[in-house]
């Protein structure tokens, strides 16, 4: 059987929301496999484009969205995709701060318009608020307090350092940030789920690695992991 040049060596990159799940499933990953794995986190969107470029990486993760757009621009070998997880969006301030009462989408208004400044990231999460504020219609009003965060710093950074009050990201970016508190996911009504998926890269001359890589993300044994990260697991993609 031929061997793959630098099968025991597999590269990837991914969005800053998979970064402690996936940098501890390759952890567990080389207690049953000989190959190296090296992921590089940055933003969704950075990712993305360095994909669309051509960049050497055997395999991305990313939004299920994203992952979309590059198989149809051929980047990616659609065959292989999986989805790896499911995450919700959640919210926090700094630590030891007043909480905001957050049970109720109406509670979430108020808690937006009474924020002295709402941090949110160039992701997934970020758009959704975009379009949550336009349907409250508070966008305008909202807009002069706004901090986006620039792509792959989390805004439990900016929560942290007092830069905003409020604070939304993708829940496994906040689960474990120090110097926040996190109030809670988004209620539901406006909840959104983001599926972050994987595939091997068209440019990979290691794909059978890359496969059977992704092929343990997606299993049952990456679960815990996944949960323990403030995210469910997800099913394979169709």
């Amino acid at each position: 059987m031929s061997i793959e040049p630098g099968a025991d060596r597999v590269t990837g990159i991914s969005s800053m929301a998979m970064r402690q799940v996936l940098a501890d499933l390759v952890d567990e990953y080389r207690q049953r496999s000989s190959v190296q794995v090296a992921i590089e986190s940055v933003g969704g969107v950075d990712a993305s484009r360095r994909i669309r470029d051509g960049e050497a990486f055997d395999f991305v993760v990313l939004a299920s969205d994203a992952l979309r757009q590059l198989a149809d621009a051929a980047r990616i070998d659609a065959t292989s995709r999986v989805d790896l997880a499911r995450s919700g969006v959640a919210m926090a301030v700094r630590a030891g701060s007043r909480a905001p009462d957050v049970g109720n989408e109406a509670a979430v208004r108020d808690a937006v318009l009474r924020a002295r400044s709402i941090g949110y990231s160039t992701g997934p999460s970020g758009a959704h608020l975009v379009k949550l504020f336009e349907h409250w219609g508070i966008a305008a009003t909202v807009a002069p307090r706004i901090l986006q965060a620039p792509p792959g710093i989390p805004v439990a950074t900016l929560v942290a350092r007092g830069d905003v009050e409020l604070g939304f990201q993708q829940l496994s970016e906040l689960i474990h940030a120090a110097g926040i508190d996190v109030i809670g996911p988004l209620p539901p009504g406006i909840q959104m789920v983001t599926v972050f998926s994987a595939a091997v890269c068209t440019v990979s001359n290691r794909r059978a690695a890359a496969r059977d890589l992704l092929a343990f993300f997606a299993s049952p044994a990456a679960d815990a992991t996944k949960r323990r990260h403030g995210m469910d697991p997800a099913t394979t993609a169709a």
